[in-house]
């Protein structure tokens, strides 16, 4: 009884529809993410270039460098999908506009 309610509130959810308008909208949005996170990594890796690791310790040493190299591959990551995505939206707006020219002609 309860999957019934369920499946049914999921049905009235009315569906958008996909356009060339709305791929470039989210490719922009997208990009200025990229443009935004590829920024973010190249001040990150220029202040830890400036800023040498100081300590006595060894395990102190590995720790610092370790975080080191997780910041700048999650930054480094972020910026690599979010670049990705703005790639697939701008093909798939390129092909919703062949695909109805192809429909026009036919």
């Amino acid at each position: 009884m309860a999957d019934q309610n369920i499946s049914q509130s999921t049905d009235s959810q009315p569906q958008v529809t996909t356009s060339p308008l709305r791929c470039i909208i989210g490719a922009l949005i997208s990009g200025a993410l990229t443009y935004g996170l590829y920024s973010l990594m190249v001040g990150i890796v220029t202040t830890y270039a400036k800023k040498p690791i100081v300590s006595n310790s060894q395990l102190a040493a590995s720790i610092a460098s370790a975080v080191r190299t997780l910041v700048i591959g999650v930054t480094a990551l972020g910026t690599g999908v979010f670049g990705i995505v703005t790639i697939g939206l701008l093909a798939l707006a390129v092909q919703l506009v062949v695909q109805k020219q192809r429909g026009k002609q036919n």
